[in-house]
């Protein structure tokens, strides 16, 4: 447990602790390791003080560091991944209802990293906490002669926190030592638990008699925009929105959005769809992402009920349709967490007018485990497609903290199909230091059609088994090695087989971040019953399909400021080889300035006419951060699977004060990329805008 004291002014958030205020809190000092020995004490020292006044909490944090000069801080842009840079961060689960909480992060340079956990789920990369959610704090850090030093201040209103007396909050602290790739954990230091396992946090105590902390904020924008697409005559228009997030309660945050703007959203890398399949594609539209976890519907590998991007993108050609406003209620009552949003767009080219509604309530259990319902409609103005309905019914049972049994069903309506739209599957997987393992079924109607969820593939009765076995040898620089092997069987629902998959993998970590991650056998069969276009007049044609592959595949050691990754993936492909080599670079030579590039080369030789032909893809990033708050960003790509090969994207954005910000940004080629199968063309446009948004608490 931990205790905050109470100060009569703020104490200086200047990086430093050297205010005196700061030594009247006791510091916390009992981390222990998670990675790379778990449960022992740290290697290097930590401590942290916390203070707070009627209005804020403050932390003043001290990592101690036996080398100071091999300390990583090369990141000066917020919201990005600090994985690569020694960090700390702060989980607060100012509800306490050890499901969910506040993540604040920071680096040596003060750079501000921040998100929500929602029912002890990270993002979808594996990350702490999804970065969805931005709040207002305030960070300074300063790299000593020992270590480094911080200080945050987190007002209360940005923690939509009212309440004054009895106040108990979840809490834990971690810190990451990159160059020994060191984790360090104030509590949940179990490696199969981590920070995101906020049933586990500690608990903090100390605040009380506080002013109102209700959240209240204003913010519109206005655009300048030149927009021409391929075909169509250039536009100018000149428009403007407003978001709005109001605490009905400390616990319920109702969010509201009119003609909802996307310009300043990072572009899509651009695909290519080796698969039959559709692609899935993160969500990065900043409305869509916030509190997102609670409306999340996992439904089987990356299949989900809900997938917003179905929202204001068409799948088919990546290009964006107009939101002309919108309206979300997330929170919890007791023990019950609800999320309810509903969007309305505009028609734009083949995509009618639509409105969505989406509902989600997930009754919580025990520590983890939950059971939850969720219902979706959606209502375009097309009257061959009038509606369609989707509704399930999930739930995560966990047990002995290591076992967990997950279960769902759902269906769907829409006009013409009146049986076989339904979903039904159940897991059993068990997660422990040594070994992981999943069993699961899996059922999928033919006509089952979640038009705002995404589905890999319909008409499927699957049956899969996963094993894990995990090792830590004492063999110098070796951290863990990892055997896996799984097999997949999905015919269709008359037992016809379409898909089946089995392979053997090896992998390696380091302890310096590297690691080798090597397929000893991919082995398919794949049943093709559309022509499946690969490249520009090439079709694979109908048949049933098996060869294998194999990978190879070694990743340097993160604590360098170049870093590098070579991928290597040969053997058969639909009665044909296809060889596909990747090759990753990043190199960061100041804080302010890193550049990174990949290449993958697809070589195909296919017994078809013009069967033998090769795909290059290729993009180069360069980051520029003339301070924290001003920074520019570019990025060209190129795919020569497209007529037109070369996109571009140049972003400047200045932070002028807290959540708001001026960008100006030109792009050339497609801003949001298709998710459909078998690669269609895509519309090309070229864009400038200029954004400009205000932040405000009337």
């Amino acid at each position: 447990m931990a205790e905050a004291v109470r100060v009569d002014r703020a104490p200086r958030v200047d990086g430093t602790l050297h205010d005196p205020l700061w030594q009247s809190a006791n510091p916390i000092t009992d981390f222990r390791q998670r990675e790379p020995h778990e449960g022992e004490p740290p290697t290097e020292k930590t401590e942290v003080r916390i203070l707070y006044t009627r209005h804020a909490v403050y932390f003043g944090i001290y990592c101690y560091d036996s080398k100071p000069s091999r300390i990583v801080a090369t990141e000066l842009r917020r919201d990005v991944s600090q994985d690569l840079d020694d960090h700390f961060e702060i989980l607060i689960d100012s509800n306490h209802n050890r499901r969910g909480a506040y993540v604040f992060e920071i680096n040596p340079l003060g750079t501000q990293n921040d998100g929500l956990i929602v029912e002890e789920q990270g993002d979808t990369n594996g990350g702490d906490f999804d970065r969805g959610w931005d709040g207002v704090w305030t960070s300074e850090a300063r790299i000593t002669p020992d270590g480094w030093t911080a200080t945050i201040q987190i007002p209360f209103t940005t923690l939509n926190f009212t309440q004054s007396s009895d106040v108990v909050w979840g809490l834990n602290l971690k810190r990451f030592v990159r160059r020994k790739n060191e984790e360090d954990l104030w509590s949940a230091y179990r490696r199969t638990f981590g920070i995101t396992k906020v049933s586990e946090a500690g608990e903090l105590r100390g605040i009380k008699d506080i002013g109102s902390g209700r959240l209240f904020i204003v913010k519109p924008y206005g655009l300048a925009r030149y927009d021409k697409q391929t075909g169509q005559d250039p536009k100018f228009p000149l428009t403007g929105g407003v978001d709005i997030k109001y605490g009905l309660t400390s616990k319920l945050v109702l969010n509201l959005t009119g003609n909802t703007d996307f310009a300043d959203t990072e572009v899509d890398l651009e695909p290519f769809n080796l698969t039959p399949f559709k692609v899935f594609i993160p969500e990065k539209r900043q409305f869509f992402l916030e509190n997102a976890g609670i409306f999340n519907f996992d439904i089987g590998d990356q299949d989900q009920l809900f997938f917003s991007r179905q929202i204001g993108i068409d799948p088919i050609t990546g290009q964006q349709v107009p939101i002309s406003g919108g309206a979300r209620l997330t929170g919890t009552f007791g023990r019950l967490e609800l999320g309810v949003m509903e969007v309305d767009t505009r028609s734009s080219g083949p995509n009618p007018y639509a409105n969505y509604a989406i509902a989600r309530l997930k009754e919580s259990l025990w520590a983890g485990s939950y059971i939850g319902v969720m219902g979706i409609d959606k209502r375009p103005g097309n009257v061959l497609d009038s509606f369609n309905q989707t509704g399930g019914l999930d739930t995560r049972l966990v047990f002995f903290k290591d076992w967990f049994v997950d279960a769902h069903m759902a269906g769907t309506r829409s006009p013409g199909y009146a049986t076989g739209a339904s979903d039904v599957g159940a897991s059993l997987s068990y997660r422990s230091n040594w070994l992981d393992g999943i069993v699961e079924r899996r059922k999928i109607g033919p006509n089952f059609n979640p038009e705002v969820g995404f589905i890999e593939r319909t008409d499927s009765n699957e049956t899969y088994g996963n094993l894990t076995f995990k090792v830590r040898p004492k063999i110098t620089g070796v951290r863990e090695l990892q055997f896996e092997g799984f097999i997949l069987h999905a015919p269709d629902t008359r037992n016809v087989v379409q898909t089946q998959e089995w392979q053997g993998t090896f992998r390696a970590e380091f302890n310096n971040g590297g690691y080798t991650d090597d397929d000893i056998a991919d082995v398919f069969t794949q049943r093709i019953t559309t022509p499946f276009h690969i490249y520009k007049n090439v079709f694979i044609p109908n048949g049933l399909y098996h060869f294998a592959r194999h990978q190879l595949t070694y990743g340097s050691g993160q604590d360098r400021r170049f870093t590098y990754n070579f991928f290597e993936r040969f053997g058969g492909y639909y009665g044909g080889t296809l060889n596909e080599f990747r090759v990753r670079a990043n190199y960061r030579p100041t804080a302010k300035f890193s550049i990174s590039a990949s290449e993958t080369w697809d070589r195909f030789r296919l017994p078809l006419p013009n069967g033998n032909f090769s795909v290059v893809l290729a993009s180069l990033q360069a980051n520029y951060s003339f301070t924290r708050f001003l920074t520019f960003t570019s990025l060209l790509q190129m795919d020569t699977s497209n007529t037109q090969a070369v996109s571009a994207n140049l972003r400047l954005r200045y932070n002028y004060r807290p959540d708001s910000d001026l960008y100006i940004i030109y792009n050339v080629g497609t801003q949001f990329a298709s998710i459909a199968p078998a690669n269609p063309p895509q519309v090309r446009e070229t864009r400038f805008a200029v954004k400009y948004t205000y932040s405000f608490a009337p």
